[in-house]
């Protein structure tokens, strides 16, 4: 019998269950939305825990690390520094305005500031650009579920994709909260278990020093092969944590200004000190392990390899919940911003709470669908994450930060961001070799900047002429 697998199903069906469990409580749009703004710290802690905590940083920093070694700690590190900004400046700022003004979504937000077309616009691009990220985070447990049991990649995705899809339609933010702090706990635990037992295992640091053929970088904590790792990871990743819409948006169910900072404060410190393990274990895998040909699977291989049965199948369920509890925070993105952003903004303005209610879980539905099949066609975990983060700070972060810090600015001047970002991102996607400084999302960042001032300058000359 396969234990590891057994128990990786066996979770699977307990969490789904729980979280339908839970969403049974859940009557109308506030609180599938925002959980009828009734979260404590902790319960904001663990959820935005366990949504950071994802394919990008347990499975693709191992498999950035297995390639690179120390520099792809900046997957994870640069989420931390995001996460603490939101924290610390941002999230409790938006959750004031949120509580006072009755905003369910960033796009509340944004059409208040802009109106409605730059609302209209950036729900889309979340929408859609939240596709590629939940098909990043199938990937990785299809990975897992490839290693552990042989099962081929489509039945991996659709058991991932099926039980996240179903419990977070029961009952949106409120039984991705309670789920998820579930999900922290078996997530902390296995990679704390893991990395000191496979760490001496393998003959601790000196024995992945002296691995043959590893490049002479592997201990630069700020190597950057290409947009892989060290400085661009910054650049890709801490603007689109600071606003990401998934996790603003949990932070709206906050029961107050507090519960936010003090629960995204948590995270964030949690994030940075949980950063070195996926690390630790992509790099000693190097040591008995040096040809492995994909990246996916460097972290499944090296847990069921390496360690006791019974300490490998809570490890491996620690990465499979890790996926898991990120998905539901993309549908999280996918089922707000399609509802409130998209169909009560401009197809039924006068819908109720139960036709909100049934239109996001309807979205839920087809979102999780549709990022089912887009995973059986990405080849890599960074591939869907790098599509994802760079439309997020091309388009998302300038206007959301402008918005917050300056009255001046208008409709014209987020417009100007957002095309600005994404013109560059593409041309920089599609027009160079991508090395270096060329960097799609740190252009898309730098352009959607200069349209954004450029076009208020321009204003603020016109009227003082």
């Amino acid at each position: 019998m396969n234990v590891a697998l057994v128990f990786l199903i066996t979770y699977t069906v307990a969490l789904t269950a729980f979280g339908v469990w839970v969403g049974r409580r859940v009557t109308g749009a506030a609180d599938f939305f925002v959980a009828g703004r009734s979260l404590s710290w902790p319960l904001i802690a663990g959820t935005v825990l366990a949504a950071n905590i994802g394919a990008g940083t347990t499975v693709g920093a191992a498999g950035l690390a297995y390639r690179d070694g120390l520099g792809a700690w900046w997957w994870n590190g640069a989420v931390g520094i995001g996460t603490l900004v939101l924290a610390l400046w941002v999230g409790p700022k938006l959750w004031q305005l949120a509580s006072d003004r009755g905003h369910f979504t960033v796009g509340d937000f944004l059409e208040e500031r802009y109106g409605g077309a730059v609302r209209g616009l950036v729900g889309l691009l979340i929408a859609v650009g939240a596709l590629a990220l939940l098909a990043g985070q199938l990937i990785a447990g299809a990975a897992v579920l490839e290693v552990v049991g042989g099962l081929p990649r489509w039945q991996g995705i659709a058991i991932g994709g099926i039980a996240m899809t179903v419990y977070f339609t029961a009952g949106g933010l409120l039984s991705s909260a309670w789920v998820n702090a579930l999900q922290v706990v078996v997530l902390l635990g296995g990679f704390l278990v893991a990395a000191p037992l496979i760490l001496r295992k393998v003959g601790g640091l000196e024995a992945i020093a002296a691995t043959p053929g590893i490049p002479a970088t592997y201990w630069d904590p700020m190597y950057s092969a290409g947009v892989s790792s060290g400085w661009t990871l910054l650049i890709l990743l801490t603007p689109g944590f600071i606003i990401s819409p998934g996790l603003v948006q949990k932070a709206y169910g906050a029961i107050d200004a507090r519960s936010v900072r003090i629960g995204l404060g948590v995270a964030a410190g949690a994030q940075m000190l949980f950063s070195f393990l996926p690390v630790v274990l992509g790099m000693a895998a190097r040591v008995n392990h040096p040809d492995i040909a994909s990246a996916n699977v460097v972290l499944p291989t090296v847990l069921l390899a390496e360690l006791p049965v019974a300490i490998g199948a809570l490890s491996l369920a620690a990465i499979f919940t890790a996926e898991v509890s990120t998905c539901d925070a993309i549908l999280f993105m996918v089922a707000t911003s399609s509802s409130r952003d998209l169909y009560q903004r401009f197809i039924n303005p006068k819908a109720t709470s139960a036709q909100m209610l049934f239109v996001a879980r309807a979205a839920a539905l087809i979102g999780g669908v549709l990022g089912m099949l887009l995973a059986t066609q990405l080849a890599t975990i960074i591939d869907a994450m790098k599509i994802f983060y760079s439309l997020l700070s091309a388009t998302l972060f300038v206007p959301m930060i402008g918005a917050l810090w300056s009255t001046r600015a208008g409709a014209r001047e987020a417009m100007a961001a957002i095309v600005c970002g994404v013109t560059a991102l593409l041309t920089v996607q599609f027009g160079t070799d991508r090395t270096g400084w060329w960097d799609p999302s740190l252009w898309g960042l730098m352009a959607s900047a200069v349209g954004y001032v450029g076009m208020l300058m321009t204003r603020s000359a016109s009227r003082a002429a």
